[in-house]
């Protein structure tokens, strides 16, 4: 049955930092006012599972589309029925497996807002998510390195999909566009090189804003069962699968489309970094991008 408001539901909260189970509503047959009131738990809890649930494809989609339009993956082009609609499939911990910390597709401009994924077959042992509160990672940083990196930008590929020539520039901080809040915005999947610093600089910063998001005091470990749906807002969260399971592992998801990351600070706040060394070369897919973004803008 659909809710009505948030009194039908039990939520129960997973950790300090982030995470919600929600039961009392099929999501099968949730309505738009129902998609309300899940959206204002997700600006809240940032990650919501609902267990037993067993939606087919075409419930999925629909769920999905309460929260907007559906997009899909960039680099899974593979044929399928339903673009919108993938799978990923792992045995013994090989195959689709995220296991590096990363918000999905930031080596797009607009990366993706939402994220719906079910899952489908478990092993017995393992296979666990967890999700990091990346404004609670921000937030607890020193002042001074908070201010450093309101005014930095970041450089994002998609080397780990064997698709480097893909990248964007990013804000190295981001401002959620409903809740104000300033999260960390770059993740040691896609995020090869802060722009304003050295090669060297970058390496040091990026070495530990992307250790420093994983603690565990910032996370949630979801173990899962066959049926559950969760639902996590990537704007403000990283996630990682543990690649520690035998047998199968199989997901479902849907992806709703994402927004500008917008700074926490007027951008450029200094120019790119314009090496001298030896080591220039790394920085010429970051300059190229740099040139494309500068020319969009003009």
């Amino acid at each position: 049955m659909a809710m009505t408001d948030l009194s039908d539901l039990e939520v129960r909260k997973l950790s300090g930092s982030l995470g919600a189970e929600i039961r009392g509503v099929e999501l099968r047959v949730a309505d738009g006012d129902d998609a309300g009131l899940i959206h204002d738990l997700l600006l809240e809890h940032m990650v919501l599972f609902f267990p037993e649930q067993h939606l087919d494809a075409d419930e999925h989609l629909a769920f999905g589309r309460h929260f907007g339009e559906l997009e899909s993956h960039p680099n899974l082009d593979f044929e399928r029925e339903r673009p919108e609609f993938f799978e990923l499939r792992a045995t013994g911990g090989e195959g689709g497996v995220a296991d590096e910390w990363h918000s999905d597709i930031t080596f797009e401009a607009h990366p993706s807002k939402f994220a719906i994924l079910q899952a489908r077959v478990v092993p017995e042992v393992g296979g666990d998510t967890l999700w990091s509160n990346a404004c609670k990672a921000y937030d607890e940083l020193s002042a001074p390195l908070r201010e450093l990196c309101d005014g930095l930008t970041a450089y994002h590929d998609a080397s780990p999909h064997l698709r480097p020539e893909r990248g964007h520039i990013h804000p190295v901080v981001r401002v959620h566009p409903e809740t104000g809040r300033r999260s960390l915005f770059v993740n040691e999947h896609f995020t090869r090189r802060i722009v304003e610093l050295s090669d060297a600089e970058s390496t040091l910063l990026l070495g530990h804003l992307t250790r420093w998001i994983q603690q565990p005091r910032f996370t949630v470990r979801y173990r899962w069962s066959a049926g559950t749906i969760a639902m996590w807002d990537n704007r403000c969260t990283q996630h990682h699968v543990l690649n520690d399971f035998e047998g199968e592992r199989m997901i479902q998801r849907v992806t709703v489309m994402g927004d500008d990351p917008q700074p926490a600070a007027s951008l450029p706040r200094w120019e790119p970094h314009g090496s001298k060394t030896a080591g220039f070369w790394r920085d010429g897919d970051m300059r190229r991008q740099l040139k494309i973004q500068h020319a969009a803008s003009a």
